[in-house]
């Protein structure tokens, strides 16, 4: 089934920086695929409140052009507070910083999705788990089939809310600097510096016995770093390293 174009409604139309704007939504869903972090905002005591959080995509999702799931405590305010409410969701991936001949021209390169719509709680049981289990495996594809079943308790102790794609717009820069001409004969060096996500290899908790499982190897290698090879040992965490839980 075809997609439809991005953006679909005023809301989410681009009107500044129109050049940089990007109609395509496959683009935008490889972008939420590479991005690791969404910040949702909601209006809360009125007044706007934004928050990272963790998220999936299922471009198959029950809303059309795919759902985005975000998830968190059921005790949190800002959840609650978003749950049947229009929402603003942002994902951002920094590509390279740009170096200009002047102030003014210095820029970034990234890709920015902005997704607004109305945030729904998931309390469909096959849903929710389809949707905990995409959160999961976007953070180290392939981890969810690896794990125990969730329990109860931790079901209940989790909220998921289902934002539809549908209405959402991306802008993209790449390159280097747009600079005056008087400026690029003036001899000034000018160009940009790439950034991206690496990886360093996995690191053990004290409780961890073992290799480092095939999952989390490719993960550390896809995201760019050394990454151990599926079945070696990794070093164990550093005194004080060990993550609070």
């Amino acid at each position: 089934m075809p997609t439809t174009p991005l953006s679909p409604s005023p809301r989410t139309t681009v009107n500044r920086g129109r050049s940089r704007a990007v109609a395509d939504r496959d683009q935008m869903h490889a972008l939420l695929t590479d991005a690791l972090v969404a910040h949702v905002g909601v209006v809360m005591g009125g007044h706007p409140v934004v928050l990272p959080a963790a998220y999936a995509v299922d471009p198959a999702g029950p809303d059309r052009d795919g759902t985005l799931y975000v998830h968190g405590s059921v005790a949190a305010g800002w959840l609650r507070g978003a749950t049947d409410t229009t929402v603003c969701v942002t994902v951002t991936q920094l590509d390279g910083l740009v170096a200009g001949r002047s102030a003014f021209h210095h820029s970034m390169n990234y890709r920015s999705a902005v997704v607004i719509g109305r945030a729904r709680l998931v309390d469909d049981p096959a849903e929710k788990a389809r949707a905990l289990a995409l959160i999961v495996d976007h953070m180290v594809p392939g981890r969810s089939p690896t794990l125990r079943p969730d329990t109860r308790k931790e079901l209940a102790a989790t909220a998921v809310l289902a934002v539809p794609l549908h209405e959402a717009s991306l802008k993209a820069r790449d390159g280097g600097p747009v600079d005056e001409p008087d400026d690029v004969a003036a001899g000034i060096w000018g160009g940009h510096v790439p950034v991206r996500l690496v990886a360093g290899d996995p690191v053990p908790d004290d409780d961890s016995h073992g290799p480092v499982p095939a999952d989390v190897a490719a993960r550390a290698h896809q995201l760019g770093g050394p990454g151990l090879r599926a079945g070696e040992d990794a070093e164990p965490a550093a005194a004080g390293a060990r993550a609070t839980r």
